[in-house]
């Protein structure tokens, strides 16, 4: 793609542009009966879900879990995600926007806190890989914030990307939080794992569609 210093779009990849909200229903549910703990629905889920993890745990449980009870959630959770995770797809009209973008002459990447070594065979999968200057998924233990994660991957990006004209697009507070860690603009969208009023206190622009968001992240961007 060469050298960018227009707009770039750091995407968020669970919830937003791989839609597995199924998956991760699924998933929670399916740990939670092994772990003798009631269903929940997806609107309590969108109610309940934060970062660090264990927090999540918290709002149910009523306590924090232990570190040896975390771990075993932790591990049930992903090991029933990934048999969930199958039947899921790209949120609609992905592949239009991104391919408008970089046609556009602007640059995106990934970051995600999914586990990297395998995020990028999965992005590869969806044929989507051209797209993107940089796909970075988490490296190390689950659960933690995306902020120094963030910081990772636009130092990776220095003198391609300006944080300033970057536009992180997520589906969770705690991308707000990532964005505002490295000087960038966040616009949070509902398809995934919060509910509108747990985005809009983050304090950034909350949209219902990716296209939506993709215009939004053109203004930011171009305000600088």
């Amino acid at each position: 793609m060469g050298t960018h210093t227009d707009a770039h779009i750091v995407w968020d990849w669970n919830g937003t542009l791989f839609h597995d909200v199924d998956a991760v229903i699924g998933a929670t549910n399916a740990a939670f009966a092994e772990l003798g703990l009631a269903p929940i629905t997806l609107e309590r889920y969108r109610e309940l879900y934060c970062v660090p993890v264990p927090r999540f745990y918290e709002r149910l449980m009523g306590r924090l879990p232990s570190q040896a009870e975390w771990e075993v959630m932790d591990a049930v959770f992903h090991r029933h995600y990934t048999e969930h995770r199958v039947r899921c797809g790209l949120a609609d009209g992905v592949e239009d926007l991104l391919t408008g973008w970089v046609a556009a002459g602007r640059s995106q990447s990934i970051l995600s806190m999914y586990g990297h070594e395998e995020l990028v065979p999965l992005v590869e999968d969806f044929g989507i890989s051209s797209h993107f200057i940089r796909v970075d998924g988490r490296t190390g233990p689950s659960g933690g914030s995306k902020a120094e994660h963030m910081v990772r991957h636009l130092d990776a990006l220095r003198g391609t990307v300006d944080p300033r004209r970057t536009v992180v697009i997520g589906d969770a507070a705690d991308d707000a939080l990532a964005a505002l860690h490295v000087g960038a603009h966040a616009v949070l969208w509902t398809g995934g794992s919060h509910g509108r009023a747990g985005l809009e206190a983050a304090g950034v622009t909350v949209v219902d569609s990716l296209s939506e968001a993709v215009a939004e992240a053109e203004r930011l961007a171009v305000s600088g």
